[in-house]
């Protein structure tokens, strides 16, 4: 029998051609999403308050019966509450606690007293919407003896407990000092509570605003 090369040819083509259409119908597996950074829990202080002030809602700057406005910067502060696969955690109740513009927590251990603002509120709640979203009308936190500004968050989780933690901001001279703060050994994890603020025309001019995402353990 008489050999056509061509033939060889021909066969080597399909042969090639075969194993490219069946290496491109390889499906590759898609790799697991990176797990989220857990906000690391923090003290809650000596200032959680004693008792509730009657107005609890999630705006801090205007108290119901006080015709004046909180001294200070105001800022709005958002993010969402997520469990460590991206998720969000509907249900939950958010909590945060600060001092005045004056470095005066509404506590009755806390110093000043009678310097305090009582236009500010000094503690909000709110509940997540069904994506865990949260939002906070409150004042740019300031420093006081001893530590750098920030703000007391506590998150409540349906049955799953509470997560007390505390936001910074980034930029601040005396974070690099703050001992609460830099006992945050992790340094994605210390990161993940110093949030910039931005200025924000929407929703009220000379206001700023930052995010700040709280991630729970599943």
């Amino acid at each position: 029998m008489t050999n056509h090369p061509a033939l060889h040819l021909d066969c080597r083509s399909l042969l090639i051609k075969a194993a490219i259409t069946s290496s491109s119908l390889i499906i590759p597996q898609s790799l697991p999403a990176a797990e989220l950074v857990p906000t690391p829990g923090q003290t809650e202080g000596p200032f959680y308050p004693v008792e509730f002030p009657p107005d609890m809602d999630n705006d801090l700057v205007r108290v119901t019966g006080q015709a004046a406005q909180a001294l200070g910067q105001v800022i709005h502060v958002s993010g969402r509450v997520l469990d460590t696969r991206g998720q969000p955690r509907p249900g939950s109740v958010v909590e945060i606690w600060q001092c005045d513009a004056n470095g005066i927590y509404r506590h009755p251990r806390a110093g000043g007293q009678g310097r305090i603002d009582h236009a500010f509120q000094g503690y909000g709640r709110t509940q997540v919407d069904e994506q865990g979203r949260y939002r906070f009308r409150t004042i740019r936190p300031v420093p006081y003896p001893g530590r750098t500004p920030h703000i007391h968050f506590a998150v409540h989780m349906p049955g799953q407990g509470r997560l007390v933690t505390q936001m910074y901001i980034e930029g601040e001279p005396l974070n690099a000092r703050d001992g609460v703060l830099n006992r945050i050994r992790d340094p994605q994890a210390r990161r993940s509570v110093i949030v910039p603020l931005a200025s924000a025309q929407l929703p009220e001019p000379g206001a700023l605003q930052g995010h700040f995402d709280i991630v729970v353990t599943a």
